[in-house]
């Protein structure tokens, strides 16, 4: 059973410069992936398919691949790497595209300026392979963590639906259960039933009705009254002050 391929990224490559242009394509195609090389910052912008004006528009027609990061040189005429990285990060589609800048000039408040607006790095000119080599963990990160985003968003788009199918079910099961409970006690009352007639006579008790019940507790209550009347004092003659003449 053979591995799976690592996925080829895609990296949109963007300078002025001839010689650095290719130099850095060469790097990366060294690093295997594919490899679009543009002049400017507008045909960067153009290959994705966003406007100067509108920076948040769907990606253009022609583009038939997706761009996994973008590598831009700072210094360029027109529109510098800056205000590359700045449309990038305000369009809704491209955000979350790493956007790496290169520059032959070690400034720290232009280094610092492009990290606080989203930049994952700032390579310092010329490029080594070893920065290169650098790339690869930001397209990982965005490309499954993209993937995981997506995959919650149509988990909670699908809650509502697996909950209503939960609630179907427990409703098509009630009758179910209520029958089973049924059988359940009259089972339970056979079974009693089935014991007492099978207990030997003498564990038996007698089925008393209730009528019956009345007339036994009337009697015993006359008995008893009848047992306190005929007390010794009452049992003994009486003589009410009469002598006996002999």
């Amino acid at each position: 059973m053979g591995m799976a391929a690592e996925p080829r990224f895609h990296v949109l490559a963007v300078d002025d410069s001839l010689i650095d242009r290719k130099l850095i394509e060469r790097l990366l195609k060294t690093s295997s992936y594919q490899v679009t090389a543009v002049d400017s910052g507008n045909k960067a912008l153009e290959f994705l398919g966003l406007q100067d004006d509108q920076p948040s528009v769907s990606p253009h027609i022609h583009q038939e691949v997706e761009v996994n990061l973008i590598i831009t040189d700072y210094c360029m005429p027109g529109m510098t790497g800056y205000d590359l990285l700045k449309k990038v990060k305000e369009s809704s589609l491209f955000r979350n595209i790493p956007v790496v800048i290169m520059s032959s000039e070690n400034v720290p408040s232009r280094i610092s300026r492009c990290l606080e607006e989203g930049a994952e790095e700032f390579f310092l000119k010329p490029v080594r392979l070893s920065d290169v080599n650098r790339l690869r963990p930001h397209m990982l990160r965005a490309k499954y963590g993209q993937q995981q985003h997506q995959q919650n968003v149509l988990e909670e788009c699908h809650k509502p639906e697996q909950q209503q199918q939960q609630h179907v079910l427990e409703e098509c099961h009630k009758p179910e259960q209520q029958q089973q409970q049924q059988q359940h006690q009259k089972q339970h009352q056979q079974q009693i039933k089935l014991e007492q007639e099978n207990a030997p006579e003498e564990c038996r008790k007698p089925e008393i009705k209730p009528e019956q019940q009345i007339e036994q507790k009337s009697n015993s209550s006359k008995r008893k009254s009848m047992e306190e009347g005929l007390s010794p004092e009452r049992t003994r003659p009486r003589y009410n002050g009469l002598t006996k003449v002999v």
